[in-house]
């Protein structure tokens, strides 16, 4: 059976979710199914955030105005857009690196884990910014977006040997400034995390049994069941308010990496 060649981290997500979903959207390329509009909708929330994010880098880049959407971090955008402007800011980087974590092309048949970065910003040699803008909400994703974070920060790390500390942005654009969440890194505290990602994407690439992982949880948001999947969990019964959702694998990580601290 074939394999996932390169993972990113919405490619691993996917996948410990259920490996089945990702073995139909990566290995089999399985096109998902046409999705209505949510009642009173008029973009679903994925294309909705695409165009926010262009909207972001076409401000940043300068000759256009702020859109609606980000004018409650208009300070914020204002800054890193004459941090562009100086040349200290990078937007939309296409950064990838091969098995062994040396840098590569984004494209190159040796890529084995890519992420694209929303803006970073060398504020000075040894300390830089890494950003990601993020729209709809923010309570729910906690758990998630510090994990993007831990594997954003340990490439910049080493792909900028000279950084001593790295502070991860998450701007929440639907909320405003006091709900984005940052964390700092240093270079000792961030190189930590390279065990841990490395097993999770080796796992990923490594696999060649895509076995079905039908839960409340898993199902409830696959694109393919009813469709494309025939494991899955009626979506009827997903969607109950009776049915208690399980722990993700990525919080279950997280409540053991807690624990673990403070043991």
């Amino acid at each position: 059976m074939s394999s996932i060649k390169a993972w990113s981290f919405s490619r691993l997500t996917d996948f410990e979710k259920c490996r089945y979903m990702a073995k139909l959207k990566y290995v089999d390329r399985v096109p998902e199914p046409a999705r209505p509009l949510p009642a009173g909708k008029t973009e679903h929330a994925n294309d909705r955030g695409t165009r926010i994010h262009e909207g972001a880098e076409l401000f940043v880049r300068g000759g256009v105005d702020l859109i609606s959407e980000l004018g409650r971090h208009s300070d914020k955008f204002l800054d890193l857009r004459d941090s562009f402007k100086s040349g200290e800011a990078s937007l939309e980087g296409e950064w990838a690196v091969d098995r062994q974590w040396s840098p590569v092309a984004w494209k190159s048949e040796d890529a084995w884990c890519r992420m694209k970065l929303d803006a970073f910003v060398q504020v000075s040699k040894t300390h830089g910014r890494v950003i990601d803008y993020k729209s709809g909400k923010v309570y729910g994703n906690e758990v998630k977006h510090t994990e993007q974070g831990q594997l954003y920060q340990l490439a910049t790390f080493l792909k900028f040997p000279d950084l001593e500390t790295i502070d991860v942005e998450f701007w929440y654009i639907d909320h405003g400034p006091d709900h984005d969440m940052i964390n700092s890194y240093t270079r000792e505290q961030g190189t930590l995390y390279f065990d841990k990602y490395h097993k999770r994407g080796a796992a990923m690439t490594d696999c060649t049994d895509f076995k079905p992982n039908p839960n409340v949880y898993s199902c409830r948001w696959c694109p393919y069941n009813g469709d494309a999947c025939e494991f899955g969990i009626s979506k009827t019964k997903a969607n109950s308010p009776t049915i208690s959702m399980p722990t993700s694998g990525l919080a279950a990580s997280f409540a053991a990496k807690t624990a673990h601290s403070k043991a």
